[in-house]
């Protein structure tokens, strides 16, 4: 009976200890995660983070070539819907594509609305190009907004047209 009751406070100071450590880990973590929080308010305060970015970043950048790769007066121009057959073997499956196309000025942004059947013919032949795999992943996607843009460069002429936006997209 003796030893029984010297058996038992060992076992209750082994979860006493466990009970700390996992309250120490706990405590850790809640600082480890505070501390990340802040980070980028700290960093902004001290003008070197994602903050200090957002309050005149862009009038300090020393890069003029970004400054016009990025204009800030561009037009945005929505193209009609695309419904086009996939190329697919058995030709069951279509695509319907509404999309948005970001322009550098207004000077392209008329070109785009004056070759409008251009503009329709080319994204077609493109569109109608492709199967269902080759639109099933998200890389694909990201290479065919590419595609198009090369497209309608081609057709606006130079480097006018700096974005394609897809509004909705149907493939079944």
């Amino acid at each position: 009976m003796a030893d029984e009751q010297l058996e038992a406070p060992k076992g209750g100071k082994k979860g006493g200890k466990l009970k700390w450590i996992i309250i120490a880990v706990v405590i850790l973590a809640l600082l480890g995660g505070a501390g990340f929080f802040l980070r980028d308010q700290i960093m902004g305060l001290v003008g070197m983070g994602p903050k200090a970015a957002e309050q005149g970043g862009e009038a300090q950048s020393a890069d003029p070539a970004a400054a016009e790769a990025e204009p800030k007066d561009t037009e945005l121009v929505s193209l009609p819907t695309f419904l086009v057959n996939l190329a697919d073997p058995l030709g069951r499956r279509y695509l319907k594509l509404s999309m948005d196309v970001e322009l550098r000025n207004k000077d392209a942004a008329e070109k785009i609305k004056k070759n409008e059947p251009k503009v329709r013919d080319a994204v077609n032949l493109l569109l109608s190009s492709k199967t269902f795999a080759d639109l099933s992943s998200m890389e694909s996607k990201l290479a065919l907004k590419d595609e198009i843009v090369s497209r309608l460069n081609q057709i606006v002429g130079g480097s006018m047209v700096l974005r394609v936006y897809f509004t909705e997209m149907v493939v079944q």
